[in-house]
């Protein structure tokens, strides 16, 4: 199944964030994806207090990244985000850093989860809950079935 239409959040590289050959730190990739992903669930309507209260939280269990082009402080980044979902416990998030000239920077897929913080296991439908929680289900790709 292909993504939803993704959501994008602009950040710039900032100086700190680079490593000695004045690339971006490849742990930062992993921020910028993070700061995306809940951009996107405050844009559906989902806060983490929401997340928090109902004592669940979402968890990656795996993820890629494909580094494509160097980026370095001072570079204006668009990061998309879009959840793409199946049947079960997991689904996936593909994601892409893109320059202001629209080269690709890096690619990110990673497969997540919604975890029970007191049983500490996977919720068997993430789905449901989230088009439950959100106020705009279709900002993550879940239209009405």
């Amino acid at each position: 199944m292909e993504p939803f239409a993704a959501f994008a959040v602009p950040v710039t590289v900032r100086g700190y964030e680079t490593d000695s050959q004045g690339h971006l730190n490849q742990s930062v990739y992993l921020q910028y994806a993070e700061h995306a992903r809940w951009s996107l669930l405050q844009a559906s309507g989902i806060r983490q207090s929401d997340l928090v209260d109902r004592r669940i939280g979402p968890v990656t269990i795996e993820t890629t990244i494909r580094y494509r082009r160097e980026l370095r402080a001072g570079d204006e980044v668009e990061v998309s985000c879009a959840f793409v979902w199946g049947a079960g416990r997991t689904f996936r998030v593909e994601q892409t850093v893109r320059k202001a000239d629209g080269t690709v920077a890096a690619e990110l897929s990673a497969v997540g989860g919604l975890l029970d913080l007191t049983e500490r296991t996977l919720l068997a439908d993430p789905r449901a809950v989230f088009r439950e929680l959100a106020q705009d289900p279709a900002a993550l790709g879940l239209a009405e079935d």
